[in-house]
């Protein structure tokens, strides 16, 4: 071999060599954060003994590391939500929105840290690394009672907020899961066609039902489209070309004005207010409340499922009066259009999380306005056809003796079964601190099933949120 073609030689491996050292350098030191904020990265779990705690409004500890181990004290009640942390299956709920805060300073793989590290063993110092703690809005005695009520059925959720903030006071979906033992449970749970990994309360997507005649009870007068004082007459159908709509059981209620249809949650009054309010007054009114629109929430929430208006035609227009037809909400999205009546047209901003606490200071959150799609006048008006449906309508069974509750009952049809059960509520009227969105699936009529899961946690939720 001559000497140019070993010379040759040395320059291929002088540059290969060099190709290795960049490549090397790219990741340890450019990717090397991405890479540890990835939710497999198993680096975290060798870390798990200094994760943050995750807490209660009042201190409960929902998540904590115990030797080397992640534990939730309040296992299946919020699995979902609160999340997991784990070397196999990576992370979720707040365990992964907030995994940078919760993981210890060191893991984020940042080079500058790593050299500080070595400065500090080589002087001795060995501190263990501490995440920060996330301080949640979430009330245990409400959390309790909204998964005890939920946990009788198959499958369903619920979440609780209070209206005056957009705090979320309880959420729960079932069937769920024991997150404690995820690593062995987590074949068999991503199999199960229950699907109790999916977290309903803000990712499952239903048709409201009659729920939903609360947006269009408000855009109706809001948009001086009718008064409360407007009637109409339902003789138990209403036709629409070749197309004929009837009232759930083929119901006949007559006259009655805005507040008589409310109540008994007529579905061809309804559908008439549609009509009349036209496609683009709908969707105005829509748009307003966010509708479709991805939600300002600390954790990833699925967006509701809203047809484009020019695909309407006036069948499907009078079906989405009355919460039916191509329209799919989540209860996190249902408990915020109840909040919004409550808070006098005002749509709070959701949020899960008060606080993150570290060494050295921290950040919080608290109450902001996500939008204000109706007047403080519509609003009381939407609230007093509320107390109408629970005093005298269909959610007389969620009523509570002493406290005025503002409801609407749901019944939603779906191509899947039974219909799907929902109440949506607040309390007390007057001055309302809670609100509640309840479905339970394929459960049958709304008053039946939704409206006492959505009372009884009423009554602990008013009894825990006293000011």
């Amino acid at each position: 071999m001559s000497n140019r073609t070993i010379a040759g030689l040395g320059t291929l491996f002088s540059l290969l060599f060099l190709v290795l050292v960049a490549r090397q350098f790219f990741v340890q030191v450019v990717e090397a954060p991405s890479i540890a904020a990835r939710p497999y990265n198993p680096r975290r779990g060798l870390l798990a003994s200094g994760r943050g705690e995750i807490l209660a409004s009042d201190g409960a500890v929902l998540a904590r590391s115990v030797s080397g181990k992640r534990i939730y004290p309040m296992g299946r009640s919020l699995a979902q939500t609160v999340g997991y942390v784990s070397d196999r299956y990576g992370t979720s709920g707040i365990e992964a929105a907030y995994d940078r805060a919760l993981s210890p300073a060191e893991s984020t793989g940042d080079i500058g840290e790593q050299i500080q590290e070595i400065v500090d063993a080589f002087h001795g110092k060995s501190p263990e690394p501490r995440g920060a703690n996330v301080v949640t809005t979430i009330d245990p005695p409400i959390q309790a009672e909204l998964f005890a009520q939920l946990s009788q059925h198959a499958r369903g959720a619920g979440v609780v907020l209070d209206p005056r903030t957009g705090a979320v006071l309880a959420i729960a979906s079932v069937p769920s899961f024991d997150p404690n033992a995820l690593d062995a449970a987590f074949p068999s749970l991503r199999q199960n066609p229950e699907s109790p990994l999916l977290n309903r309360a803000i990712d499952g997507l239903y048709p409201p039902g009659s729920t939903f005649k609360l947006v269009t009870a408000g855009a109706a007068l809001d948009s001086g489209t009718f008064t409360m004082h407007s009637r109409f007459y339902d003789p138990g159908y209403i036709t629409i070309g070749r197309f004929r709509l009837h009232n759930a059981g083929h119901e006949i209620t007559g006259w009655q004005n805005i507040t008589g249809a409310f109540a008994l949650s007529v579905n061809v009054d309804f559908a008439q207010i549609a009509l009349k309010m036209g496609a683009d007054t709908f969707y105005e009114y829509m748009h307003r409340w966010g509708l479709g629109d991805t939600l300002d929430f600390q954790l990833p929430a699925q967006r509701d499922s809203i047809p484009p208006k020019s695909s309407i035609t006036p069948g499907e227009l009078a079906q989405m009066g009355f919460g039916q037809g191509a329209l799919l909400m989540t209860p996190l999205q249902m408990a915020l259009i109840a909040s919004t009546i409550a808070n006098r047209g005002v749509e709070p901003r959701p949020y899960i999380v008060r606080e993150v606490v570290r060494a050295g200071g921290g950040s919080s959150f608290g109450p902001a306005t996500l939008a204000e799609p109706v007047s403080a006048d519509t609003a009381r008006d939407v609230k007093k056809m509320m107390v109408a449906v629970v005093e005298r309508g269909t959610g007389t069974t969620a009523a509570l003796p002493g406290v005025t509750v503002a409801g609407k009952t749901g019944t939603a049809t779906n191509p899947f079964g039974a219909p799907h059960s929902w109440f949506v509520c607040f309390a007390p009227a007057d001055h309302p601190r809670v609100a509640v969105a309840i479905v339970v699936e394929n459960a049958g009529y709304g008053a039946a099933v939704a409206a006492p899961i959505a009372r009884d946690v009423l009554r602990v939720a008013l009894q825990s949120v006293r000011s």
